[in-house]
């Protein structure tokens, strides 16, 4: 990641693809009467909506570049935040939405985390803690969520 605009462009696509995969999920776990599960993809879709508002923020005042889906060089052949898509499937279970929910946000942390770690950019590395710190708070935040399910307690989250 060699400059604040490329790091920008990714944070925004990244943030982008995750808002509309855990919608989908959502809209479907919902259509399926899954509401629990719905419930749960629609809050993580809520957090990638308000970290993509963020990054539009921040983009405003800089020229960022307009890249085409095959120009970004993700770690896998998606962006790190993108669900699996297997999460459609209408009778999944709440685990299985939770292990789905804490591999994305995961690899989210992982990929700023990365960032963090190898920028030399003393901008890039500003906004790239920034970034760990909010999704190391979503992985908090299912961790929790997984603990209450271990406990066969109801999840602590509701409609976004």
């Amino acid at each position: 990641m060699d400059t604040v605009e490329y790091f920008l462009a990714y944070a925004v696509k990244l943030e982008e693809e995750a808002a509309l995969r855990f919608g989908e999920l959502a809209d479907v776990m919902q259509s399926c009467g899954n509401r629990e599960v719905a419930s749960l993809f629609r809050r993580l879709s809520h957090y990638s909506r308000l970290h993509l508002a963020d990054a539009r923020a921040r983009s405003q005042y800089r020229d960022i570049p307009a890249l085409k889906a095959d120009e970004y060089l993700w770690p896998d052949l998606e962006s790190p935040e993108a669900a699996a898509i297997w999460a459609a499937d209408p009778f999944i279970g709440r685990e299985q939405a939770l292990e789905i929910a804490r591999d994305a946000e995961q690899a989210s942390l992982d990929y700023y985390r990365g960032i963090l770690d190898t920028t030399t950019d003393p901008e890039i590395k500003v906004l790239a803690k920034e970034f760990v710190e909010e999704e190391s708070e979503h992985v908090r935040e299912i961790h929790k969520w997984i603990a209450a399910h271990k406990a066969q307690q109801p999840l602590p989250v509701s409609e976004a």
